[in-house]
């Protein structure tokens, strides 16, 4: 009985060392970015098209710290109370926190939270404004592993918060719309889908 339970140890004990073998040091994503911006204060939604990247560094096998960067962008024609009104737009967000990764074989998900701020700025009837503002995305997604050094993630959905001190579009928009003033919380939504470049082995 004791070598039993000597012999499942020890398979527990490789197949853990193995597990941690798998584990990169670093990771890298690029890929494509879809955001749902909800500007409030009257104005429709709005859909940017653009891309992120993030590197994590892993501490542990579960446990990593995250730097995402993205930048969006959006031409489209707004439902305001003064009528339809044509837009150009672009938004960067820079975030930073922790990540939680279950490490599976080859299906790996995870879970975030991360803190940060964007930047804003918008173009209408001829006049254009940028602001700064608080950011925060939770989320998380899932990374596909096709070798030590490569991986696909098909899916990463955020909720990303911004609170902007009066909407750039609504600054843009001259005179700005009635109750177009004021901090407001934009509740918006990213998808991101791409590739995970790993690097090293803990």
């Amino acid at each position: 009985m004791k070598r039993v339970v000597c012999l499942l140890g020890l398979v527990l004990l490789f197949g853990l060392t193995t597990s941690a073998q798998d584990v990169p040091k670093a990771e890298g994503f690029l890929g494509y970015s879809y955001v749902r911006v909800n500007p409030g204060q009257g104005l429709s939604g709005v859909n940017l098209n653009g891309g992120s990247g993030q590197i994590s560094f892993n501490a542990t096998n579960n446990f990593g710290i995250v730097a995402d960067f993205g930048g969006y962008r959006v031409k489209d024609t707004l439902t305001t109370p003064l009528g339809p009104v044509s837009v150009t737009g672009n938004v960067l967000t820079y975030l930073f926190g922790p990540r939680f990764t279950y490490r599976g074989e080859r299906v790996q998900p995870f879970v975030q939270a991360l803190f940060g701020g964007a930047r804003a700025s918008a173009s209408a009837l001829g006049a254009s404004a940028s602001e700064n503002a608080f950011a925060m995305a939770l989320g998380g997604g899932v990374d596909v592993k096709v070798n030590d050094w490569f991986a696909v993630r098909p899916a990463q959905a955020d909720y990303l918060l911004t609170r902007f001190d009066g909407s750039p579009v609504c600054i843009a928009i001259l005179p700005p719309p009635p109750g177009c003033t004021g901090t407001t919380t934009q509740n918006n939504f990213r998808y991101s889908a791409g590739v995970v470049f790993r690097f090293g082995k803990r």
